[in-house]
């Protein structure tokens, strides 16, 4: 009897662990290896939640508010936290593009494009679309194929692209990013025997949005396209018509939402980036993690409890001051005026031109502090214009802004030939001694 318990037992033991080998096969995404990279458009894990002290009680792992302004950090929850980011990564595909591409350009689906998993457009090996309308696909839909479209037409290939990707966030100095796909499905590779994951920081994902809603050249383009509702456009040759619709819900629901893009993977969850104007300020938020299903929601409560913060504890204020600035001892230098026994002492100042106001945007107890620094004495020679210091503005403990400051004269090394010339004119100069020596 016993024997045959254990029999059961065991028989229900294997079927348990195949009823659970099955599900997991189920939810893990299929998985393709190209040149030592993995892509994966879900998964069934995720990395469980770090503990961290959050005031505003997010949903999100990680997220930040930023003034777009001045990238600086407002609120953050594990802002440099490195996650997989999903389709937020289309906000680099999208500036890329722009930058680097031509919207009249006809892009050709190549089977790699056409072969990208849901969500797409659902392009096929040949098919032709502009440039311009991929775009719409890739930010208002989200599209997967239009992101490989774009990236392969761009960049020549997607690891052509990802290079252009890499390239601007180094410029745009976010270290603690690093692009595989245009579309943002999760992925590693295997770089110089370093595994590589498609990931970023909440405060970098930021970076780049505060990056192509401003200074970016074709920042207005991007703002046009992330800022329609609908568009509807046709392949080249007219012979299907495709609708989109943007997924961003802030811009209907939410006053001053102008820009933003949502994501989700199986292994980053629920992200989104987006943008709010009020009262003259922008905003940036960036949320990863934000929730697995069926916590769809959860991003836009997020979203607005970072915003509502920004609008009621931050306002521009003016912290400009006039700084009295001091004198420069000069050694061993010719006198500008006066005798050997009086000391050099040159003036300083600040360039004329330099704009007299510093609006920054701050909370009501943070306090900005001025700080002069100036070398105490300098030898000679000197020239005029020749840097000596710098007035700095500084906000907790961080450079905000920074005014070079110039002597405002030069003057020589002292020599003895200078002394021996500088005798003889004084003595040269004395009355009578003119008349004395013509004369003789």
């Amino acid at each position: 009897m016993r024997h045959a318990k254990g029999k059961l037992l065991a028989a229900a033991g294997t079927a348990a662990f195949i009823l659970f080998a099955a599900a997991a096969g189920t939810l893990a995404e299929k998985e393709t290896i190209i040149n030592h990279t993995s892509v994966t458009s879900e998964k069934a894990d995720h990395k469980p939640p770090i503990e961290t002290t959050d005031e505003l009680n997010l949903h999100a792992q990680s997220a930040v508010l930023m003034d777009a302004s001045a990238n600086r950090v407002l609120y953050g929850k594990n802002e440099d936290l490195v996650r997989p980011m999903a389709s937020t990564t289309k906000i680099m595909t999208c500036i890329i593009a722009l930058e680097n591409g031509n919207l009249s350009d006809q892009v050709t689906a190549t089977q790699n494009a056409a072969n990208q998993p849901k969500v797409h457009l659902g392009v096929y090996k040949g098919e032709k679309i502009y440039l311009k309308d991929l775009l719409y696909s890739l930010m208002l839909e989200s599209h997967n194929d239009a992101a490989m479209m774009i990236a392969e037409h761009v960049g020549g290939s997607r690891e052509g692209f990802a290079k252009l990707m890499n390239q601007k966030a180094k410029e745009l100095g976010c270290t603690n990013t690093y692009f595989i796909t245009p579309n943002g499905l999760d992925a590693k590779e295997e770089i110089g025997g370093e595994i590589k994951e498609h990931a970023t920081t909440a405060s970098d994902l930021a970076r780049i949005m505060n990056y192509c809603i401003g200074a970016s050249p074709k920042s207005r383009e991007f703002l046009e396209i992330t800022g329609t509702q609908n568009y509807t456009f046709t392949d080249v040759d007219g012979k299907r018509s495709y609708h989109c619709t943007n997924h961003n819900a802030l811009l209907t629901s939410m006053s001053g939402a102008f820009s933003g893009k949502t994501g989700f993977t199986g292994g980053a969850g629920y992200s989104y980036v987006g943008a709010v104007k009020s009262d003259g300020r922008i905003f940036t938020i960036a949320l990863l993690g934000c929730g697995w299903p069926p916590h769809k929601t959860y991003k836009w409560s997020d979203a607005r409890k970072l915003f509502q913060y920004g609008m009621d504890r931050f306002h521009y204020r003016e912290v400009y001051k006039e700084v009295q600035l001091p004198q420069v001892l000069i050694t061993d230098a010719v006198p500008l005026s006066g005798g050997l026994d009086q000391p050099v002492m040159i003036s300083c100042s600040m360039a004329e031109d330099r704009k007299k106001s510093i609006k920054l945007l701050l909370a009501d107890d943070e306090k900005v502090t001025v700080k002069t620094s100036i070398a105490k004495e300098l030898k000679a020679p000197v020239e005029k214009g020749q840097a000596v210091g710098a007035v700095t503005y500084q906000l907790n403990g961080e450079t905000v802004k920074e005014f070079p400051v110039y002597l405002t004269e030069g003057t020589k090394r002292l020599t003895v030939v200078w002394c021996f010339k500088n005798i003889l004119s004084r003595y040269l100069s004395m009355p009578g001694i003119m008349e004395i020596l013509a004369s003789s």
